[in-house]
């Protein structure tokens, strides 16, 4: 394969610029269902609407599969946190701007977020106790069917020369609850090290979507949970407090 530049580097995939289009190459640990299963989310979610690069082609080349989507020229969130640090607040403003624009679509085709958590939590390296916990605790979370990306962070959200912004990587989405949504995007924040645009994006959160703050804590313990089997060492090691605390 001859490709323009990789443009990021990942331990089981590597997404490559082509001209007009950008390759995401998976390696042979990806069965082909959740690949082709990426691709439909994708798919959907750009039937709502939402700013998403357009799918091209699924294809299987040298024995790897490759999603196909349009290129859009810009830099992430998360690159543009690095270079004007002194802007954080308006870019984490942003951000939550995005996700609420997310959670206000409905794409009734995808999975279950609750379905996901269960067969996350049950892939764990967790005891039947806390398993049992976990889903006595997800039982009693009210019920919703937002669209919800799943994986939403800095580093997934393309902003344009021209300041459009466009959402990438829906391979986690679901329909579900936005709290739920919003306690995944604080996690990831801060398992980057960043608690500080942490608890501020919560606090924009919060104050925008109208959700008590303990409210979104109290999903914690189970979002930190379905994480784990993706989740690599150093993840894994911020995670599992999360799990143990109770929220009020």
């Amino acid at each position: 394969m001859e490709h323009d530049r990789i443009i990021a580097l990942r331990n089981n995939k590597t997404v490559f610029r082509d001209g007009d289009k950008v390759l995401k190459v998976f390696d042979g640990s990806f069965k082909e269902s959740e690949v082709l299963s990426e691709a439909l989310n994708q798919a959907r979610v750009e039937e709502t609407g939402l700013p998403v690069p357009s799918v091209r082609e699924v294809t299987l080349t040298d024995g790897r599969w490759t999603i196909v989507t349009e290129y859009i020229k810009g830099k992430t969130l998360v690159a543009l946190m690095a270079e004007q640090p002194q802007r954080r607040g308006e870019y984490i403003s942003r951000l939550v701007d995005i996700q609420l624009e997310i959670h206000a679509k409905r794409c009734p085709e995808l999975v279950r977020q609750r379905d996901k958590m269960i067969r996350h939590i049950i892939e764990s390296e967790l005891s039947a106790t806390e398993r049992y916990d976990l889903y006595s605790r997800l039982d009693a979370m009210p019920k919703h069917s937002k669209l919800c990306h799943g994986d939403l962070g800095p580093s997934n959200i393309m902003i344009t020369e021209s300041g459009e912004h466009y959402i990438l990587d829906w391979s986690h989405a679901s329909q579900g609850n936005g709290a739920a949504d919003a306690a995944r995007t604080y996690l990831l924040l801060g398992c980057d090290g960043d608690n500080e645009s942490a608890e501020l994006y919560l606090d924009f959160y919060c104050e925008r979507s109208g959700a008590e703050q303990c409210y979104v804590r109290r999903w914690l313990p189970i979002v930190a949970a379905a994480r784990l089997p993706q989740a690599n060492e150093a993840e894994r090691e911020y995670l599992r407090p999360f799990i143990s605390a109770e929220y009020d």
